[in-house]
């Protein structure tokens, strides 16, 4: 039996909460951030707060073996005098949104191999998808994200406008988004990449321009620049 302490109440935080509580094999409690006063004592404490708090956080926990699960800060950032680590998961996580944990790669760092060994026990507890990575690749990793999903998040928010303004249902591009997903499994995003910027198609990309507003002109440049000066 592992006992496992929560730090934290977000959105990462009750995600965890919720999956371990579905282990057997796992003791899990969960408390504030901001109530550190009587922290109980476990074998692996995960501190799943905001990046700027982990510091001051950890600064505050005295138990043997202390993690945090950010994706871009560093082992070091951690201020505890115990053992520290980290278990970071790299998945969007939202409110109401279940996430399949089965599918969800867990990124492990620890100052030594045992503290290592634990975490990937733990790890395998949720999901097969382990790998050991270092803070500067888990930094690498947390902004290669950020384009995977977060700004490929915000095109879709424009596509979603463009269609509103149009009167198009935007679930008419589920098939789409769907299949690009797909095909980058097979291909690579190199070989994947279609549409008029890679083709040159200065009369679409114009009739393109026409059809937006300036803010959605300015992001249809900058990727069709970004597009053709890549291949």
């Amino acid at each position: 039996m592992i006992s496992v302490l929560l730090v934290g109440n977000g959105n990462v935080a009750n995600h965890l909460l919720k999956v371990f509580q579905t282990v057997k094999d796992l003791s899990v409690l969960q408390i504030n951030s901001r109530n550190l006063t009587n922290i109980p004592t476990a074998a692996i404490t995960i501190i799943a707060v905001s990046d700027d708090a982990i510091a001051k956080v950890s600064s505050k926990i005295t138990n043997p073996f202390v993690v945090h699960t950010s994706g871009s800060v560093s082992l070091s950032a951690l201020q505890n005098k115990t053992r520290k680590g980290v278990f970071y998961m790299l998945q969007t996580f939202s409110k109401d949104k279940l996430v399949n944990f089965q599918e969800v790669p867990f990124c492990l760092e620890a100052t030594n191999e045992n503290d290592l060994k634990t975490l990937e026990t733990l790890a395998k507890l949720l999901s097969e998808k382990v790998y050991f990575i270092n803070s500067e690749q888990r930094k690498a990793l947390h902004v290669a994200a950020v384009f995977a999903n977060n700004f490929a998040n915000h095109c879709y928010q424009i596509a979603e406008e463009i269609c509103k303004i149009h009167q198009v249902p935007f679930e008419i591009l589920y098939p789409l988004i769907e299949e690009t997903a797909r095909k980058i499994k097979l291909l690579s995003p190199k070989e994947a990449q279609t549409g008029p910027a890679i083709r040159n198609d200065q009369q679409t990309i114009q009739n393109h321009l026409v059809l937006l507003n300036l803010h959605q002109q300015e992001m249809y440049t900058i990727m069709t620049k970004s597009i053709q000066d890549g291949h």
